[in-house]
């Protein structure tokens, strides 16, 4: 339960200093963005365009890492989409993400191309085609390709493109957001809500859907009245890790910056104890502390811009290591329904996938596999089973009955506990 000290603390925000940039949250910022910055030094496998975007639309910057981050991911992640397209897989978000990352820095999106089939068409032309795939999916079998996140992202990034979006592309959404559609298992998606508030406002802004301005509008409102009833009495909005994609779009809806000062001010303690260590949640998080979204791609113009932001060297961390060590119970339960139950002692602070490393060296009958993404490593394959996008399942993880809103390489193990490994339909 929330302290009545901090509640209180949140209600005196609200109502004299929403948007208190100066002073201790000038440096909270600062921090933020150096921490991001840094994360290209260290970040495994390929570029992120996330962490990309929330750079660019920073207010401080380090233009020559800034440049050099951007040439990777001209090489290597469009050498990974070209494979992806080459191969027909669905690669609607990671393509979105990538074009709202290159027009961040004010890079011409004609002169980006992909060859699929011996046949070269632009990057936009591409994604135009990953929505008319996603659309004609919705039609017979009611629901996207990929998913209503990546549907919205799709939408947004051609729309900021100043590309006019399918009139037909935007009413499957719309509809989507009116029967309430945007769910991940039994949970309403505070980040799809969010996502498909900043794609719909643009499209609203542009003037270009006329023919269903009632229904644009209808939604935008349901969208913005889901955002608001997921508020949490800690001023979060759905979680910690959606509050950042919560507030971009509700500034982004027209929301004065007021209305958000109890969300502003939740992301800024759950930033000062360092809940924001995932690159990729700084990346949604940064942008709605510096009161902006993604919608502000639009209009970037890359003048003139602040050139300060130095990273100072850090000091060696020297690990101790740690003698204490806690007992984790690991339940698998497959899609039949079937549990095992396992057991391993992990030093206290291990990630939940050292722990599952350990485990899995200590006892044959326990196996997993892992992919990468954008967040970090996920389960993709648990004791020969699978989980995978394409047949809607996925490894939902719970400790103690309780989801996790973190992934296996960032959750810590502090205290004894029960994990549970589910394979669960979406």
């Amino acid at each position: 339960m929330i302290t009545l000290v901090i509640i209180s603390a949140l209600i005196g925000f609200a109502s004299t200093k929403p948007c208190d940039t100066e002073g201790s949250n000038t440096e909270l910022l600062l921090s933020l963005n150096k921490n991001l910055l840094r994360s290209l030094e260290s970040q495994e496998g390929l570029p992120n365009p996330s962490v990309h975007l929330a750079l660019r639309l920073s207010n401080n910057h380090n233009l020559a890492k800034e440049s050099e981050h951007l040439n990777r991911l001209k090489n290597e992640l469009h050498n990974d989409i070209q494979s992806s397209l080459s191969n027909s897989q669905p690669v609607t978000g990671v393509l979105a993400l990538y074009s709202l990352a290159l027009k961040s820095s004010c890079y011409d999106l004609n002169t980006v191309s992909f060859t699929v089939n011996e046949r070269s068409e632009t990057l936009l032309t591409h994604l135009k085609n990953q929505m008319e795939l996603e659309k004609e999916h919705i039609a017979f079998s009611h629901r996207p390709l990929t998913n209503y996140y990546q549907y919205s992202l799709g939408v947004l990034a051609l729309c900021v493109s100043g590309i006019r979006v399918n009139s037909h592309v935007t009413n499957k959404l719309i509809k989507a957001a009116e029967h309430e559609q945007f769910k991940h298992g039994e949970s309403e998606s505070v980040d799809t809500y969010a996502m498909a508030g900043m794609a719909l406002q643009c499209v609203k802004d542009s003037g270009s859907h006329m023919q269903n301005a009632a229904g644009l509008d209808s939604a935008l409102s349901k969208i913005k009245q889901k955002l608001l009833a997921s508020r949490r009495a800690d001023g979060h909005i759905g979680n910690e890790f959606s509050t950042g994609l919560a507030v971009q779009a509700l500034l982004a809806m027209g929301s004065e910056v007021a209305e958000c000062a109890a969300s502003m001010e939740a992301m800024r303690t759950a930033a000062r104890s360092n809940a924001y260590n995932n690159p990729m949640a700084i990346s949604q998080t940064l942008p709605a502390l510096q009161q902006t979204s993604y919608m502000a791609v639009k209009s970037k113009e890359c003048l003139t811009e602040d050139n300060t932001l130095v990273l100072e060297p850090l000091d060696p961390v020297v690990v101790s290591p740690n003698q204490v060590k806690v007992n984790v119970m690991v339940e698998v339960v497959t899609s039949s329904g079937a549990a095992a139950l396992y057991s391993v002692h992990v030093p206290k602070g291990s990630s939940l996938l050292e722990a599952l490393e350990l485990l899995k060296e200590e006892n044959a009958g326990f196996t997993f596999e892992k992919e990468s993404s954008l967040w970090g490593p996920f389960l993709s394959v648990v004791n020969g089973e699978q989980a995978r996008q394409s047949d809607r399942r996925y490894w939902h993880l719970s400790s103690d009955g309780t989801a996790l809103t973190e992934g296996v390489g960032d959750f810590k193990i502090e205290a004894a506990q029960r994990i549970t490994i589910r394979n669960t339909s979406y």
